[in-house]
Parts: C-alpha cells; structure tokens; sequence
C-alpha cells in the first residue's frame, strides 16, 4: 500500500498489537473495519462490503456497522469463535489536535462477555484454564459476569476426572498451552474454535502466584485453599493474567478464589449427563423436558445459574444435604410463607451481573436503580426468615444485610426511568443536587426563551415561516426562505447559506446561546461526576453486596425446591452411609410431568450392598426398562442435592459417582462404529466405579452378535458383581434372557421383570418391576404396535415358533429351485458344524472352568472371549 492517510496509519498500528482479533474502530457514530477484517466481517455479519481512499488513489476494503447496534453483530462473531478488540476515541473530536486519539479499551471473547443481552439469563458463561504440573492437572474458571472464580487440583491419572469437570463446566473459551492441548486427543474434537492458546510464562509458577496475590492484596493463597496446590494456583494465575490483559480493568468484582476438590462432589461423565438429561434434553438440546427444567421454579437469574450448578453438581456429604432438607422441610409447610418470599424475591435484579459491569465501568443509572430495588426488598426477607429455625435459612438471615445507608442514597439520587446512555443527562434528581437543580432550572428557561424569541421575531420581521433552531456544529441561528430575505432586519448577521434560504444570527441570540449550552453542557457534566461517585459508592460495598448476591440466589433455589416438592408431592428422602437404597413408590420426575394426571406408574427400588446389589431386568421393549432405570438415577441424584424426591418414601445411600450405559450410536468424528462406542463406555465404567457407585447398563453388547454379545454382557456383570473387583449397585436392563441365570450362582443378582399383561392376541404394559425373569420377550408384539404389517409379524411368528424347536428347516419359505438347493448346501454345511462343534466347546468350557475370576482384569476377559471366538470361526471353516 501507498503511503496511508493518517487515520489508517493510525488503525494499521493498534491492528498490529490486536493481530488475533477483528478490530471494531470508531469513527463517529460506527465501528468500521478495514483490509482482511473487512471481508472476515461482512462475509460473517452478512454486511456489504465497500472500499475507502487509502492514500495516493488507492482503495482498501471496507465495512461497517452503527455503534449503537454493535452488540448483536458481536453475538454472532463471538458464537463463531471470533475475539473483538474495541478501539474508541478516547479524547473529544472538538479539542483534538488534529487526528482523534484512539485507543482499545477492551477485548471481548466468547469467555469474557458481560454484556447482559448476549448472554442467558439463568446459564453461566466460563472462561476456563487448566494445566499440565508435575503428576497434576490445575483447573480454574471464572465467569466475568458473575464474579465466580473457581479452581481445583486433579492428579494426572484420573484425566478422564478434568474432562468430566470441564464438561460440567461447558466453557465458552478454553486457555490453555500448546503442549496441553494436544495432550488430550478430545479436546480440539469437543472445544473446536474455543481455544486460545496462552502463552507459556502466563502459565509459570512464580508469575502465576504474584499475579493472584498482588490482586487479592494478600502475601499467601492460604486462605483460599490453594497455598499447597501448584497445578491450581498455576491454572488460576494464567487466567487471571488473561483477564488483565483482555479486559483493560482491575477487575474489582473478582473479590474471591473458591478451591474445591472433586472428592465433595459427586462424578458424573458426559455420558451420564447426556443420558439423564440433567440440565437439556437429548432430542432437542433445550432446557425443557430436562431435570433441571423440572425443578426450575426459580424467579431469579441469580437463583436459575445456582440451581443448574446444584444439579449438575451433587453433594456426597450427609451434613450439607441434610442441611439443604432441613431448609426445604421448613418452607415446604406453610404456603403463604413461600409467596410472600417468592413475590419478594421476584422484585430483586442480577446483582452479580450489575456488579460487574458497575466494576468494568459499563453500568448505567438504571443498573444503579435496579440495585436500589433489589436492597429495598432485603428487610422484608430477613423479616419473613425469622420465623425458620434450620441451618441454612438461619444463615442467610443473618448474611442478608439491606445497607440502608446506600439504598437511601441511591434512592434520593436516580430518577425511576433513567435514560440508557449516563453521558446525555436526564437521570439525576434535581433535588439531590442544588447546583445541578439551577444548571438544569436555566437550561430549560433558556429553552422557553428561545421558543419565545422566535414568536417575537417572527411578528418583528412579518416573517411567518421564520424558525429558530439548533445544531451541534453551528449552534443557535434564525433561519429564513429564500422568498424571505429582503425582510431580513440588518442587525441580522448570515451564518450559513441554504439551497432554500439561509441562517442568521443577531446579538441577543448569541448571548442566550452561551447561558443555554453552557447550562447544558454543564449539567449533563455534572450528572455523570454524580454517577460516577454513586457508583464508587456502591463498589465500596462490593464485598456485601456479593454475600447478598449469593443468598439471595439460595434463597431463590431452596424456596423453588421446596415449591416443587409441593406441587409435584415430593417426599424428603433419609440418608445413609450403609449403602442401601429403599424407594417405595419411587416415579420418574420428568416422565411423570409430560403423562396425564395420575397416569405414571410407580415402582418400589431396592438395592443394597449384599443380597440386592445388582437388578436384572428383562421385558418387551416399550415396557419402562429403561425409564424405571433412569427414574432410579435421577431420585438418587435428586436426594445428593438435597432435594425431595419424587416417592412415597426413601432411604437413600450416598453414591461416589453414577454411571449410564445407555444406547450408542456411531461416531463418525473418530471413525468408531456403535458396539465400539459402547465397549469404550462399558471399559471407561469398570475402570472407575468403587463400591459406592451406581451403574446403568441399557441393553450392552448389542452392537455385535447374540453370542459375543451375551458372552460380554455375562462376563461384565459378573466383574461388576465381584466385591474384589467393584461390587457396586448395578440395574441391567437386557433381551438376553440367559442372563437371568447368573441369579442362580451370584447371591448378590436378583431378576427383576416388567409386569405385561396378555389378552388373546393384545398385550398391555403395566409398568410394573415384578421379581423374577420374563417369561418371554414380546418382541412380535410390539412390532405389531408399532404398526409393521400383518402379513411380517404373522410370518415372523411362524419363524419364531421353528426357532424355539430348533427346528429351522421345517420353516418353510416360497423360494426358487436355486433357493432350495442353495438350502440344502447350507443345510448339510450346518450338521457339519453341529457335529464338530461339541469338540471345541469342550475345550472352551474345560478354559473358563479353570479361569480365575477373582484377578481376571475386564481387557482379560475380553481377549479370552476373542480368543474364543476365533477357535469358532476356524471351526466352521
């Protein structure tokens, strides 16, 4: 390029220090982008793209969008991966020197937004980092809009363990190293374009310790839990130092570093998550028809995003479940109570949300009279509390504090409905100041002024069409037609000449103009220095107001659980450490919802760590296997929560983790088939489940044949059943009716059945888990309900009945002469093989009796099955 204007020499210099970034530029009332971000942002935004002068008749690309409408443009480059660096005019265009100062105030990422419209209400947005240190993984988080700010230590071994939180998390933006990156093969497949790779001495120990303590202003990490976790403080330094450098503030709002350990929570894999639907549903992604939108009667944002942590988030220790019941127990009695609290909290705003943008200086008045509402409605919980004796309601009593000091200066100072920009005035009372009230008293008077001097010059000139007007670049000035001039008085000075007639200026306009823009400059001045000490004010209060933030929003869960439990007659669960889980009557919490009133079955559930520790179920499809399995799951992780439960009664055992293995399908992303897919979940739950699991098998060793499936379905069962081994809780749902016979040697199997009832050639579901095993599958029938032609299912039970007799060959097909002969080779091909086979199978059975089942491993067991396989197939051959 030639030699550049000086404004483009200007943004070709910050395009150099923002390299990574689109850059929005301010010129005027538009962000404008140039060169290579031009045709990336109209091809994105769907903009036209134009071109510029760029010096010596050269013309460069060229875009742009109107300020005042540049958010939802950022959506859509932020949801596609983008980062956006915001370059303003940072000096008044009017006293410049030449060209306007420019400078970028802020980067935007998807993990960084705070901008309330481009973000959901009752969902977080994570920013979050982990790292690579010694044998451990550090894990931070921050969500920028709420102030949380998280961080955890994970040894290397258990991987799987970080990448179970971070889908927990679901981070808009991921920072990391190269080297870390590419450690976890999944990551790229699953993050996509929501990696920004750090750089690596943001990562550093010493860096990473000075930045967090020199923010927090403390000498050591000791009271946040970390001082003794390297791989966290590394992790939760990196990300802060992020932050710094994106967000151009102190980030004031980042007032705590909460560490936890993995071990208080209960493990849920992405698998378990995506088959319980805990917080969207698997059909469309959404909230509704999940568990969470279930229990989701909350009235506030701040208690929505708590009540989806809660979720996604179980308890594993009695103390703080019991109480979280103990709360819920209180506010499930008394209805009038519940209202009053709901409709309270309901008049509340998103305190953390306000706070940070009042922190990164983008509030405005209304956030401020928003946070004067929210404070108003504190005396009126705190009274309404008094009355709850428990734990947890006792406690937020006491942390909710109204500040009334600052209520009442908020209140005297913003008008009820202040404009949206802090910069045009029109949102301070003038009675909270008197030299605003006179600034604004001989602004207005000046303005009635004005309205009469043009009434008087009018009828002094005969003029009738004679205006008085304004404008920023000219001023006050009398404007006259060009049909008008010769009456023009001569103390009338042209000022500017029209196509259709010219303005003017006299003496005595002139004079009022100064009074009436000096007024208003000033005033509106004034109100923003107002603004800005009332924010000061509120940030003085940060740490309060953020402990108000919080239990309010617990406040807002535990009511809306409690609402729940009354509305859809939940039962408060017991707890145990014993291991056993007794539900009688137990219902599925979403299922039940979506069915007609009364229509949902109910089923008692015992599992225990001795004689009930694994449920066979067998059943048609269409039954309920797999609801009545998931029910179990989510009343198990309904009580972790401090939930009641969807029962008539429960004692509940606490449980580490709880697995699902239910139904696959192909991933095509790494080229693995279905039984694959399936074998890698089965594998992933062995290797992790103890004794204080809860494991969901749905139908495993389907992908393959009858035997190699009925041969790994048995094998993984009795692992799962050996106490040296897992011997944890375990409900299978199976088509292989062999199964049932591991009851018969394995103490701790029980058979379980879905109750069908039959009436001539019609069967109907009864939704009832029988003891015992099924007496047969179903299968044709509800193939016939599920609407396949008569003439299939008659034939299909012809070919059933052969079967059962061993009998194949009596089925008898219309078929060609080549067919009948072709028949017959297979015929004598099969007796062939029937007559061979009794010497292998004695072999193999002569192997598995002398296999030990006590130190045989799950990939042990696999290969003999192979191996076993193989010894067939050349059998045949």
């Amino acid at each position: 390029m030639a030699k550049a204007t000086p404004m483009l020499q200007q943004y070709m210099a910050v395009k150099e220090e923002y390299a990574g970034c689109i850059l929005f530029f301010r010129l005027g009332d538009f962000y404008e982008m140039f060169l290579d971000d031009a045709v990336t942002a109209s091809r994105e935004l769907e903009i036209v793209l134009t071109s510029r002068e760029s010096g010596a008749n050269e013309r460069i690309p060229m875009c742009g969008i109107p300020y005042h409408a540049a958010a939802g443009y950022l959506a859509k480059l932020l949801n596609k991966g983008y980062k956006v660096a915001i370059c303003e005019q940072v000096e008044d265009p009017k006293t410049a020197k030449g060209i306007v100062k420019r400078e970028v105030i802020r980067v935007i990422t998807p993990g960084t937004i705070i901008e309330e419209q481009l973000l959901s209400e009752k969902a977080n947005n994570y920013l979050a980092s982990f790292v690579a240190k010694d044998n451990f993984w550090g894990l931070a988080y921050v969500d920028l809009s709420t102030g949380e700010f998280k961080t955890t230590q994970i040894a290397k071994t258990e991987t799987p363990l970080l990448l179970n939180e971070l889908t927990r998390i679901r981070p808009a933006e991921l920072y990391v190293l190269k080297a870390d990156q590419d450690s976890i093969p999944k990551l790229n497949q699953i993050y996509d374009n929501l990696i920004t790779v750090g750089e690596v001495q943001s990562f550093y120990y010493e860096s990473a310790y000075r930045i967090l303590t020199e923010h927090f202003k403390v000498q050591s990490l000791r009271a946040y839990g970390c001082e003794e976790l390297p791989a966290a403080i590394c992790a939760a330094g990196a990300i802060l130092q992020y932050l710094l450098e994106t967000q151009k503030n102190t980030l004031l709002h980042l007032r705590q570093l909460s560490t936890y350990e993995t071990g208080e929570f209960m493990a849920l894999d992405p698998a378990t998550r995506r088959n319980l639907e805990l917080t969207k549903n698997i059909r469309s992604g959404e909230t509704n028809g999940s568990l969470y939108g279930v229990l989701d009667q909350t009235v506030t944002s701040m208690g929505g995003r708590l009540l989806r942590a809660w979720v996604e988030q179980p308890l594993t220790q009695i103390k703080p479940i019991v109480a979280r019941q103990a709360a819920l127990g209180e506010l499930t009695l008394t209805l009038e109570t519940r209202e009053i609290l709901r409709e309270s909290l309901q008049k509340t705003y998103d305190l953390q949300r306000i706070l940070s943008k009042l922190a990164s200086n983008s509030a405005n008045a209304r956030d401020l009279l928003a946070l004067e509402h929210t404070l108003t409605e504190i005396p009126l919980i705190k009274g309404t509390l008094q009355q709850f004796d428990s734990e947890r309601l006792i406690s937020l009593r006491e942390t909710l504090q109204p500040l009334q000091s600052l209520q009442q200066l908020l209140e005297s100072a913003v008008k009820e409905e202040p404009p949206l920009s802090v910069k045009d005035g029109g949102m301070i009372k003038t009675t909270f100041h008197p030299e605003l009230a006179r600034l604004i008293d001989a602004s207005s008077q000046g303005r009635r002024w004005v309205a009469e001097l043009e009434q008087q010059e009018k009828e002094r000139t005969g003029i009738k069409s004679l205006k008085v007007g304004y404008n920023q670049v000219f001023g006050y000035y009398i404007e006259v037609t060009n049909s008008n001039l010769s009456s023009v008085p001569p103390d009338y000075i042209r000022k500017q000449t029209l196509a259709n007639g010219e303005r003017f200026i006299n003496q005595t306009l002139k004079e009022y103009e100064d009074l009436i823009v000096n007024a208003h400059e000033k005033s509106t001045a004034l109100e923003y220095q107002i603004f800005c000490e009332l924010r000061e004010s509120v940030l003085r209060e940060i740490d309060q107001l953020q402990i108000n933030a919080g239990s309010l929003a617990e406040l807002d869960v535990l009511v809306a659980l409690a609402e729940t439990a009354v509305r859809y007659h939940y039962v408060r669960p017991e707890m145990n450490n014993n291991g056993k889980i007794l539900i009688i009557d137990g219902r599925h919490p979403v299922v039940e919802r979506v069915l007609p009133g009364g229509n949902f079955v109910p089923n008692d559930t015992l599992i225990d760590p001795n004689e009930h520790r694994i449920q066979i179920i067998t059943g048609p499809n269409m039954a309920g296997k797999s609801t009545y399995m998931r029910q179990v799951a989510l009343n198990v992780l309904l009580a972790h929560i401090g939930s009641f439960i969807p029962a008539k009664s429960a004692d509940i055992a606490v449980v580490d983790r709880i697995f699902t293995r239910v139904g696959a399908s192909d991933d095509l992303a790494t080229g693995q088939s279905t039984f694959m897919v399936e074998m890698n979940e089965v594998a992933y739950i062995l290797n992790h489940a103890t004794a204080k699991s809860l494991v969901i098998l749905d139908e495993i060793g389907r992908g393959t044949s009858t035997f190699d499936g009925l041969s790994i379905a048995w094998a993984v069962v009795e692992f799962i059943h050996n106490p040296q081994r897992i011997g944890c809780k375990t409900l299978v749902a199976t088509h292989y009716h062999e199964l049932t016979e591991l009851a018969q040697n394995n103490p701790g199997i029980k058979n379980y059945h879905i109750a069908v009832q039959r009436d001539g050639e019609e069967i109907r579901f009864l939704r009832k888990i029988m003891p015992g095993q099924a007496p047969q599958s179903y299968g044709i029938e509800v193939a016939r309900l599920a609407g396949l032609p008569g003439e299939i299912t008659g034939r299909a039970k012809e070919i059933l009945a052969a079967l059962e007799q061993k009998e194949t060959a009596k089925v008898e097909p219309v078929q060609t002469q080549e067919q009948e002969h072709a028949e017959r080779l297979a015929e004598d091909e099969r007796a062939t093989q029937l007559a061979l086979f009794p010497l292998e199978k004695d072999l193999i059975l002569d192997e598995i009796k002398h296999i030990d089942l006590v130190s045989i491993t799950p990939l042990q067991a696999l290969n003999f099955i192979y191996d076993w396989q193989q010894k067939i197939h050349r059998q045949k051959q």
